[in-house]
């Protein structure tokens, strides 16, 4: 997004979205291209004039992906790129390369857009007229490089992330980096570029290992969002193997996500965990209710910060025992990250959310409660059948018991 005189011309906005098909993928671009592309193409480039959108989704030639970058970059008005995707090494000549649709580790010389193709494009352009917005996964190698050599943008200013490759097999990292651009644009809110980067940093749960470009967010004082990066204690519920009774006298600590925000009175987290492990489980569930109604405020009702917070009542219920409020609150938390924050259903937290959702039901004792919750939780199995055999079928034989009990 342009600002210094910039808003009369048309503009130009490029979206290159990509990552090879198959075992290669660092990255899943699936759920991000829909959701750039509903941006008003003027959002990106703050222009008053018109504005021209270029969209690349997944393409396989380099050489027709530079025909398209070099026209873009010819134009005179403000350019914004958003490049999503990831960065692989062509081994030989130790080049970097954005990989392409068709992009492998063995033909990355071939197949995909070598870096340099693009810093030269963009070099051409003159001086605060254009701006880069990435979220980007690099491979080990690529990984290693930048830790000695900073990538180049041809001047360009640059905001984003590039993140390490996710760690164990066949994972693949989702650009909520991308996402919460997207989302912040469609709302209708069009900030500077500085801070449409720092509301999106503060919306996205990006990795503590990711590399910031551009400005990180003040952090001073109370009512300041952690950046990322910055570990605390918080409690994350874990219900799926569900703990033994022993481990839910109170909130297990874990890694405080990087959209969470400390309200005036201080971190909520601690007060939470002591209310829950006395016992006080209204005074628990209460504080974790304007937590959310702060995030809620701060942030936006979609987002991960407010979903964290879906997450945290729903673990003070289960310890409450009260399974029917734990499942529902599960189950909203569930359906948030899978169709609102476009998270894969292989992600770690929407398995968490469905798998805690699936273990309260089954502890639900009220037949018609559970009856009615139960369409919501088959349809998430479905997506997310888990990493136990047979969780869907545990539900639907189920809920044959429930339907087969007489009517009160």
């Amino acid at each position: 997004m342009q600002i210094d005189g910039a808003q009369g011309r048309p503009g130009t906005a490029l979206l290159l979205t990509a990552a090879p098909a198959g075992k290669g993928a660092l990255v899943d671009t699936s759920r991000v291209i829909p959701a750039l592309a509903a941006v008003r193409p003027a959002a990106w480039t703050g222009s008053a004039a018109t504005t021209t959108l270029i969209e690349l989704a997944d393409p396989t030639d380099p050489q027709a992906v530079l025909t398209r970058i070099r026209g873009a970059a010819a134009t005179e008005g403000p350019l914004t790129v958003v490049l999503v995707g990831q960065l692989q090494l062509d081994r030989r000549q130790r080049q970097i390369h954005l990989a392409l649709a068709r992009t492998t580790p063995q033909t990355v010389r071939y197949t995909a857009l070598p870096w340099a193709w693009l810093v030269q494009a963009l070099q051409q352009r003159r001086p605060r007229a254009t701006t880069v917005h990435v979220d980007l996964i690099a491979d080990a190698e690529v990984w290693q490089l930048l830790g000695d050599k900073p990538l180049s943008f041809g001047g360009a200013h640059v905001y984003g992330v590039i993140a390490p490759p996710p760690p164990g097999r066949r994972r693949t990292a989702q650009p909520r980096y991308a996402q919460s651009l997207a989302q912040i644009l469609r709302s209708g809110h069009h900030p500077g570029d500085e801070e449409l980067h720092h509301e999106a940093l503060r919306r996205a749960d990006i990795a503590q290992t990711a590399l910031v470009l551009g400005p990180m967010p003040t952090a001073v004082g109370a009512n300041v969002p952690l950046p990322p990066g910055n570990p605390a204690a918080v409690t994350i519920p874990a219900p799926a193997p569900p703990p033994p009774q022993q481990a839910q006298q109170g909130v297990p600590p874990a890694c405080l996500p990087s959209d969470a925000a400390l309200p005036a009175e201080g971190d909520p987290h601690e007060r939470i965990a002591a209310a829950s492990k006395a016992g006080r489980h209204y005074e628990a569930a209460e504080l974790a209710a304007a937590a959310e109604r702060y995030a809620v405020q701060t942030y936006g009702a979609d987002t991960f910060a407010a979903v964290h917070w879906v997450e945290v009542r729903a673990f003070l219920a289960s310890v409450a025992q009260e399974p029917g409020r734990s499942c529902e609150l599960w189950l909203r938390a569930a359906e948030t990250r899978l169709s609102v924050l476009h998270q894969a259903t292989d992600a770690y937290d929407v398995e968490t959310s469905v798998d805690g959702a699936h273990h309260q039901w089954m502890q639900m004792r009220d037949a018609i409660a559970a009856r009615a919750l139960a369409p919501r939780l088959i349809a998430l199995r479905r997506q997310v059948p888990g990493r136990q055999p047979g969780a869907l079928t545990s539900i639907q034989r189920m809920l044959e018991r429930l339907n087969s009990l007489p009517s009160p």
